[in-house]
């Protein structure tokens, strides 16, 4: 597996950089009292590179990618994704930012069971004011192999082909950044494997920078880098041994 570690202090003279997590701490509120769930993360990650997040459940891992998404405010620290400081922005700006710079891609597949496939992936074309909408939609449906599914609605569809939707609308954006939460968990090892290989293949395809949450360290393994959270912190770079 490559390597390619970039320190957070050099990420200020390095403008391919995609995202950039400083010092960053989220504390909430419990039951019991406050709950440091990340306590001090530094990342940076270079425009076009496919990471890996791998750590027990509860590090942190899920925390860290809704922060870089823009659906979760920090507590302290900073947070530059794409050129664009989170702090500088309102929920309204933060929400435009992530129509069109960031896509998403979860466990769950999040699709509007009353929607087709083809409005599914249409939906965030026309968020975006594009009138070519509907055609692009179809275009990436087909890029998944799913143009003779385009009218069912999820419900109509297999796990895996519920997926490919997801993809198909995540990546309809082109986004600079693709987050990917456990895509695979909710699908059988043959069909999780048909997803991944796409996932990468997409990637490639756009050039989008990747972060890939996974429990499979031979999946985490397909990223040119990898890093180890727990506890709410970064903990070392590369598979564990």
């Amino acid at each position: 597996m490559r390597q390619s570690p970039i320190s957070p202090a050099s990420l200020d003279s390095t403008p391919s950089a995609a995202i950039h997590l400083d010092k960053v701490h989220l504390t909430l509120e419990g039951p019991a009292g406050p709950v440091n769930i990340l306590r001090g993360v530094d990342l940076a990650v270079n425009a076009g590179t496919a990471l890996g997040v791998v750590g027990p459940s509860g590090s942190g891992k899920t925390t860290m990618l809704m922060i870089v998404a823009g659906l979760e405010r920090i507590s302290s620290g900073r947070v530059v994704i794409a050129g664009t400081d989170y702090a500088a922005m309102d929920e309204d700006a933060l929400a435009l930012f992530r129509r069109d710079t960031v896509g998403i891609v979860f466990q769950s597949f999040h699709l509007i069971p009353t929607m087709t496939a083809l409005e599914n992936v249409a939906v965030p074309l026309e968020f975006a004011g594009r009138k070519d909408a509907f055609d692009r939609a179809e275009h990436q449906l087909r890029s998944v192999g799913l143009g003779h599914r385009i009218e069912h609605y999820p419900g109509q569809l297999s796990g895996g082909e519920q997926q490919r939707v997801a993809l198909a609308r995540a990546f309809a954006i082109e986004p600079k950044i693709l987050l990917a939460d456990e895509p695979t968990g909710n699908l059988d090892g043959g069909t999780g494997q048909q997803i991944i290989d796409l996932l990468f293949q997409m990637h490639d395809q756009h050039k989008t920078t990747l972060v890939l949450i996974t429990h499979d360290l031979k999946l985490a393994s397909r990223c040119e880098r990898v890093v180890r959270i727990a506890d709410g912190l970064i903990v070392g770079e590369g598979l564990p041994a």
